[in-house]
């Protein structure tokens, strides 16, 4: 009982954001080489007011150097789905302490339903006693921003960029589970021998600093024989009030509120997030690969084209 207690200890005096913990993630065991932490919420803070160079790939904290062992991927099963913990520490995952402080709450805690801020309308839930749900930057389950998933096909992360890093998967409602699923497109195409870049990313609809989210994995893409190719990604705009204004097609990770790398906007005292209000359907993004008819009737065209001249 008291190793318990001195562990709860431990994890909830650490910083309350959140990421998502698997085996194929960077920073798992912490930012410094050899170090195993069971209690380590290194990959967890946000980004805020950070030029491109630190933000990118949590350069600033030394998670894009901490990559997981060789040979472990975050797997994609093409047509399914995958579970990730989301927690505020890998303390209260099933990779620490054998899941002793594992609930179904991303906080290690017990919550009824339903989990919201004090008072009616609800307020931000760090308003709870002890801060309780404050980490997940909203008012209730229902007000929750969304999170999702981008992936790259290169393998060598420093040739991931804006323009080849896709979000393939969006999930409304989180985070505020510890067990969160995430649909995988049927058509995504096999990743390279030695795995994809993954993004985990986030940005909290409010109750706070108006910050974002980008965690690193390695991934590959499982159960696939998919031969399509994903085109290039465009950065969504704002178009909650007018479906028509939203992007189509495969779309950027967004980058908000930081010195440099912003990549949208928002209307005044509105915050972009992965859901609706940025044009992301829940579930898989099915709409992030080339139409190859019309490639094909492109190259053709400029093919005849470059005849003529």
């Amino acid at each position: 009982m008291k190793f318990a207690l001195h562990l709860l200890w431990l994890a909830a005096s650490a910083s309350a954001h959140i990421a998502s913990w698997n085996k194929g993630m960077y920073c798992l065991g912490g930012n410094e080489t050899g170090q195993d932490s069971p209690n380590n919420n290194k990959p967890v803070a946000p980004l805020y007011q950070l030029e491109k160079k630190e933000w990118w790939m949590q350069h600033h904290r030394n998670c894009d150097k901490m990559p997981p062992p060789k040979g472990e991927f975050l797997e994609l099963p093409a047509g399914k789905s995958f579970m990730t913990e989301l927690s505020r520490n890998r303390a209260f995952t099933s990779f620490s302490y054998n899941g002793r402080l594992a609930t179904d709450w991303e906080d290690g805690r017990h919550h009824a339903y339903p989990f919201r801020g004090p008072g009616n309308p609800a307020q931000c839930m760090d308003r709870n006693p002890g801060n309780q749900g404050g980490e997940a930057h909203t008012t209730s389950l229902e007000t929750t921003g969304g999170t999702a998933w981008a992936i790259s096909y290169e393998s060598d992360i420093s040739k991931v960029t804006m323009e080849n890093l896709v979000v393939f998967s969006v999930r409304y409602y989180t985070p505020l589970f510890r067990k969160t699923w995430y649909d995988v497109p049927a058509d995504l195409p096999p990743c390279p021998e030695e795995g994809c870049y993954c993004a985990w990313l986030w940005i909290p609809i409010g109750c706070g600093i108006p910050n974002m989210y980008m965690q690193n994995h390695r991934c590959k893409v499982t159960g696939s024989t998919s031969t399509k190719k994903l085109g290039v990604p465009k950065p969504p705009v704002w178009c909650k009030d007018d479906p028509s204004l939203c992007v189509t097609g495969p779309k950027q990770m967004m980058a908000w509120h930081q010195k440099s790398g912003n990549n949208v906007e928002a209307p005044w005292g509105q915050t972009p997030t992965y859901n609706q209000r940025m044009g992301y359907q829940d579930g898989a993004q099915d709409d992030i690969f080339v139409d190859e008819e019309k490639e094909n009737e492109k190259t053709k065209g400029a093919k005849k084209q470059g005849k003529k001249n």
